[in-house]
């Protein structure tokens, strides 16, 4: 893939990030094919060229080609894959059997089955020959299809692939950096969902920016920790994979994950929260994994403890901050 030129790309899922990087690649004058699994979904899309419940008052670029036949993805240079991470491992079955994809970009913050599975672990499993990347940053879909301007990073092991990568998305007011450490970039997408969710829980209780900023800071040692523990590069979570989405994602009213914490501090169950909710909030799934993979590491995860505490109705909210804020006294 050496040299910039217009690219044929598929995007592998029609939700709203979906739709945001297929309507940013077709800005930047490539050719997007999206593909969604539901029919409906996809003839309301082709007629409209809008999503009034993903993206708002947003008109996508007329030039986007849209389908639910996933073999109509074959042969395109690249493909982004854009689904729930619950999805992923049906996702990657039915691109080894109807697309076979030479290069592989993943946008998807969380982990793959029932652990600590990486996006790039699944690949490297299920497309050993994929060349693969992932995609990750504050970047809250209808901010991006409305232009405003946006800072990402992409990694991957193949430098040139990061780089072309890197080109082919940069463009107006969306900028992509890269690096090597894929890992720490997935970390960094999965696990500052549940940072955000406990700071919804904080909105949701009433408070203010002291108790936010304290959590937050928290909130990235304990990222930290947990990567480093899994071999990611501590440097990463002080860049937009972690410390830039973790704030974005724990701020904007926008961000699925702070939605969700919001409603939890107003005292409101988790599945009256989720039957509400048309779009996934990959923290909900994330924040029990972390916890039970964190007790296998022996590393200390306060707050995605809390968290799950109170997603399982386990302690209240307030119950959680007594909990927290009781912990012994030590050094930052």
């Amino acid at each position: 893939m050496a040299g910039f030129q217009k690219r044929a790309v598929g995007v592998i899922g029609g939700g709203a990030w979906g739709l945001a990087l297929a309507h940013l690649l077709t800005e930047n004058g490539h050719e997007v094919l999206v593909w969604d699994r539901r029919a409906d979904r996809i003839e309301n899309l082709k007629r409209f060229h809008r999503d009034d419940e993903r993206l708002p008052g947003v008109q996508l670029n007329p030039k986007i080609s849209y389908t639910y036949v996933l073999r109509d993805l074959e042969g395109l240079d690249f493909h982004v894959l854009v689904v729930k991470s619950g999805a992923v491992e049906e996702m990657l079955q039915r691109l080894r059997e109807e697309v076979r994809p030479r290069y592989l970009v993943s946008a998807v913050k969380g982990f793959v089955g029932d652990g600590i599975k990486t996006v790039s672990m699944a690949v490297k499993e299920m497309l050993p020959s994929t060349v693969y990347a992932v995609l990750s940053g504050p970047s809250i879909a209808l901010e991006v299809v409305r232009g405003i301007p946006t800072s990402v990073v992409v990694a991957s092991e193949d430098i040139n692939f990061a780089f072309e990568i890197q080109r082919i998305f940069s463009g107006g007011n969306f900028r992509v950096y890269r690096q090597r450490d894929v890992l720490g970039v997935e970390l960094g997408g999965a696990l500052k969902n549940v940072i955000a969710i406990a700071a919804g829980i904080s909105d949701g209780l009433g408070f203010a920016t002291n108790s936010k900023g304290a959590l937050l800071t928290r909130g990235l040692r304990e990222m930290v920790r947990f990567g480093v523990a899994l071999g990611a590069q501590k440097d990463t979570f002080f860049g937009l994979a972690g410390m830039g989405d973790m704030i974005t994602t724990s701020f904007s009213k926008n961000s699925r994950n702070r939605y969700v914490g919001e409603r939890l501090g107003k005292g409101e169950s988790i599945d009256t929260i989720l039957d509400d909710m048309k779009m996934v909030a990959e923290g909900v799934r994330t924040a029990p994994l972390v916890f039970n993979e964190a007790k296998r590491l022996n590393v200390e995860v306060p707050i995605t403890e809390a968290v799950v505490k109170i997603i399982e109705g386990e302690i209240s909210p307030l119950q959680a901050l007594e909990e927290l804020m009781r912990r012994p006294l030590k050094d930052e």
